[in-house]
């Protein structure tokens, strides 16, 4: 079982990174989240918490910036109805820190932001959630940030290029942490107008649209 990989960033995307571990190149899907978190392109001694999921005709690999993360991952699999690609969608969605917030209140509704995720499914993943947190000791400290009852994250304050391209990047449906990856790197590659800079971003988020 592969747990943890070391090794120098070679590619990252919103939903994959590609860390090079002895010339070995490892392809990990990730949360959006883990993803926004990576260092540049390049930089050696990356560390992911990973694991492998075996599956009828697929072996898939994922990346986790923390072990909380991971964890939660874990769980998420294990409930009934919930792969590998809702747990992510869930894990881009909130923080470990945050999902304990929105646990604890049993907010349905901010549960249901969740891509994929109906209020039917919210509700149930809520019921099963509350249980995990409350038995497993590697999650059961998490809470949410002090004086945010849903456990949001704060969002980053932008202006100009990269608050236009970033409305526009979440009325199509990108969450915020995609959006923020997306114009990275923005200024240096000289898309410096609104229509240059959706472009780049587009183009960086595999030209959805």
């Amino acid at each position: 079982m592969i747990v943890q990989l070391t090794g120098r960033l070679t590619e990252v995307q919103p939903s994959f990174v590609v860390l090079d571990v002895g010339g070995v190149g490892y392809e990990m899907g990730v949360s959006a989240n883990t993803a926004a978190a990576m260092p540049e392109v390049g930089t050696e001694q990356v560390s992911l918490f990973t694991r492998m999921v075996v599956r009828e005709g697929a072996v898939d690999l994922f990346g986790f910036g923390t072990r909380d993360e991971r964890a939660l991952f874990d769980r998420l699999v294990g409930i009934s109805k919930v792969g590998p690609k809702l747990a992510l969608s869930v894990l881009s969605t909130f923080t470990p820190a945050a999902l304990a917030g929105v646990v604890g209140s049993q907010d349905a509704k901010r549960m249901a932001t969740v891509p994929g995720v109906g209020q039917k499914t919210a509700s149930r993943l809520l019921m099963e959630l509350v249980d995990i947190f409350a038995k497993d000791p590697t999650l059961r400290g998490l809470s949410a940030p002090a004086g945010d009852a849903t456990g949001d994250i704060a969002p980053v304050v932008m202006g100009g290029v990269d608050a236009d391209v970033t409305e526009a990047l979440l009325a199509m449906g990108f969450t915020p942490q995609e959006a923020e990856l997306a114009i990275e790197g923005r200024e240096a590659a000289g898309a410096a107008t609104v229509e240059a800079a959706l472009s780049y971003a587009l183009k960086r988020l595999g030209g959805r649209s």
